[in-house]
């Protein structure tokens, strides 16, 4: 099923703070003292001529008992899951929200390391190993969510019981069914198609579900030498998974067997990869670390070879989150800040804005258009909203106005 037995022990590992989750065994210096990749140049635009666009906070979702690991939005609200395993439903209008107990769609005691909607389902995963399946009853406002699955399933636990190849090596005296994440599950992905969910763990492997029964169809194990931060999936069929061991692999599925294969590795980071997104046409990769440097890798060809074009350096601190919305780019850090980036003329990038107002790490963020300004847009620019959960417990949205270029 595309796995391999361990070579060495798995050890388990616990959340201390916002470090743990870059989980990085190489690294024991101060995060805002490694290296922001001197010898990768820079694609920072020099030109003064570009000018800072407008941008207001609109809103500040507060209230949060525990710091906010993940973002995604569902037509017109918001979800936010946190450290203590609530997950809150927010309406994306602009104004401010207090967290209260109506807020909380469900709660399961294990932090939501990430969270993917698709159709009438939320897929939540957690700290405890699990994957959860929520329904999303009728887009009622802030009604309890009902878990109707926890991946893997009991079917899928049962089917694997009796057979001794079903069986992988997790520790020196312990073993469990392939189908089972060992650590925390630190991210998911969709397919392009909604057929399949993708998972990535910090027991280095990354699994692949199916959408229509939750079945789990292949395990890639020893994906990675260290934990797996991030996962994400490309329109074209490529899965790109970023890893505490510095690297980012590109895997792709084999027709002959439906097994991802890995077709490439990228490595130019000097630390922990925590995050990854692509440009709207998937032949721009970004890629945020613990070095402070965001670097852009371009593909080259169709079989998924991509090059270093260069990095955006800025932040000050490490590269915790990346979102892509339209033609920009946006980063957030530890520093707690959010960027916000844009390809000009040629190769460079400039950074039109610098989003100041959390107290601790960005830890997460989602960005779309802004439809209901549109209208309003001819004469500042192109509106967008940009949200950014911190672990200052709190989710704040901003609305940019982007110039036209």
């Amino acid at each position: 099923m595309g796995f391999l037995t361990s070579p060495q022990p798995l050890q388990p590992h616990e959340e201390p703070d916002f470090l743990n989750h870059l989980h990085s065994d190489s690294s024991s210096s101060s995060i805002s003292s490694q290296s922001s990749l001197p010898s990768v140049p820079s694609l920072n635009s020099i030109s003064k001529e570009i000018p800072n666009i407008h941008h207001l906070c609109i809103s500040t979702l507060k209230g949060h008992p525990s710091d906010v690991f993940s973002l995604v939005l569902s037509g017109k609200y918001l979800y936010s899951g946190s450290l203590n395993g609530e997950l809150c439903m927010w309406s994306g209008s602009p104004s401010n929200h207090e967290y209260s107990a109506e807020n909380v769609v469900f709660s399961c005691k294990s932090a939501v390391k990430s969270l993917i909607i698709l159709n009438d389902k939320l897929f939540s995963a957690h700290q405890d190993h699990k994957i959860r399946v929520w329904k999303i009853e009728d887009r009622t406002p802030y009604k309890k969510h009902k878990c109707i699955a926890t991946l893997p399933t009991l079917n899928d636990r049962v089917t694997r019981l009796f057979l001794a190849k079903n069986y992988v090596q997790i520790r020196r005296h312990k073993k469990c069914t392939w189908v089972h994440h060992v650590d925390t599950i630190s991210a998911l992905a969709l397919s392009k198609d909604g057929s399949f969910i993708y998972s990535a763990s910090w027991d280095r492997t990354f699994k692949v579900w199916r959408t229509s029964d939750f079945k789990c169809l292949e395990s890639v194990w020893n994906a990675h030498d260290d934990a797996i931060n991030v996962i994400i999936s490309s329109s074209d069929g490529f899965v790109y998974t970023g890893s505490a061991d510095r690297k980012i692999k590109v895997w792709r599925k084999k027709e002959a067997d439906k097994k991802h294969i890995l077709v490439g590795v990228l490595e130019k980071h000097k630390s922990s990869v925590n995050a990854l997104a692509l440009s709207t046409d998937g032949s721009v990769l970004y890629s945020g670390a613990c070095d402070r440097s965001i670097i852009v890798w371009e593909k080259t060809s169709s079989d998924g070879n991509m090059v270093v074009a260069g990095a955006l350096r800025g932040h000050t601190n490490a590269i915790l989150c990346l979102a892509v919305v339209s033609d920009l780019v946006c980063s957030g850090s530890a520093d707690k800040t959010v960027r916000i980036w844009r390809k000009e003329f040629g190769k460079s990038y400039s950074c039109l804005t610098v989003l100041e107002g959390h107290k601790r790490p960005v830890k997460c963020l989602t960005a779309t258009a802004d439809i209901s300004s549109a209208n309003n847009s001819s004469a500042i620019g192109i509106p967008y909203l940009v949200y950014s959960g911190s672990l200052d417990c709190d989710v704040k949205v901003w609305q940019i106005w982007v110039p036209f270029s």
